[in-house]
């Protein structure tokens, strides 16, 4: 894939799975882990961890985005994710950041990431999509409704995958006439942001009507609720979070039937060890 003077380019999907994204969240409040990475020298290390594991690219965040979240200041929200990504860049990791601002995305570049992972897709600050394409970095957008506060308010749907298609199909455009490259954009489908379980099963089902806009798919299900409930009674309640992984190894193969770019999971160790079986069931056919 030719790049341009000064752009970075998107990790190459290897040829036998999805790029893997190891989540790193420095934050006290996200769904899965929050709290357990706070400490910077804890989330460096969880970094590396991922990295051993097979991680193909480290998204460190700063804001839970969980439904009903609130949102940290951006100074707290600097604070906590700069350190971090400073470290795992100087180690030779490939970083994301996860945030929906603007002076975090710069910082972050600044301090040696070569992604931003905008989960409004540049809605939240309207000077994101300018700033990504100055910088010549990746972008993923994903399809956003929302803030995390009130976003299930907005899960209402005609038809998800065809509305879904729209408004990212509506973004996309808006993101390439800001000057981002077409082969810097990512697009995610937004698994449970403004999505109740049906809305997500269908996305998973029809990941291949997303590639058809023309741009790398990234899907992130891991340890979602709706991954939780499969096989459980409503007596019942979800799995925890830590025993979710064993479904988002199933989702992650799944999607790399469909052919997607990029996979973002907690537990990296599982979602390798379930894409090694499937390309071994590849070669033997």
């Amino acid at each position: 894939m030719s790049t341009s003077p000064g752009r970075r380019p998107l990790p190459a999907r290897p040829s036998w799975r999805p790029v893997v994204m190891g989540v790193v969240n420095v934050t006290p409040d996200s769904f899965s882990d929050g709290g357990q990475w706070l400490d910077p020298d804890a989330a460096v290390q969880r970094g590396m961890l991922l990295l051993a594991e097979g991680a193909d690219v480290l998204d460190v965040g700063g804001e839970s985005t969980r439904p009903g979240a609130t949102r940290p200041v951006e100074t707290e929200e600097l604070r906590r994710v700069i350190p971090v990504i400073t470290a795992l860049a100087d180690a030779g990791a490939t970083v994301s950041v996860d945030t929906m601002r603007t002076p975090v995305a710069e910082a972050a570049v600044r301090a040696g990431a070569s992604i931003v992972n905008d989960v409004s897709g540049g809605l939240a600050d309207p000077q994101m999509a300018a700033l990504v394409a100055g910088l010549g970095v990746g972008f993923i957008a994903m399809h956003w409704r929302g803030h995390s506060v009130d976003m299930q308010r907005r899960a209402r749907y005609d038809d998800v995958v065809r509305d879904v298609m729209a408004e990212l199909g509506s973004r996309r455009d808006e993101l390439l006439a800001a000057g981002i490259h077409p082969d810097s954009l990512v697009l995610d489908p937004g698994l449970g942001f403004a999505k109740l379980p049906e809305h997500n099963w269908r996305l998973l089902a029809h990941l291949g009507e997303l590639e058809s806009l023309g741009h790398r798919v990234l899907v992130g299900a891991s340890r979602k609720t709706f991954l939780g409930t499969v096989g459980r009674t409503e007596a019942e309640g979800p799995r925890t979070m830590d025993d979710r992984d064993v479904a988002t190894a199933a989702t992650s193969v799944l999607c790399a039937r469909a052919g997607v770019w990029g996979l973002r999971v907690h537990d990296v160790r599982s979602t390798i060890d379930a894409l090694q079986v499937l390309d071994a069931w590849e070669r033997a056919r």
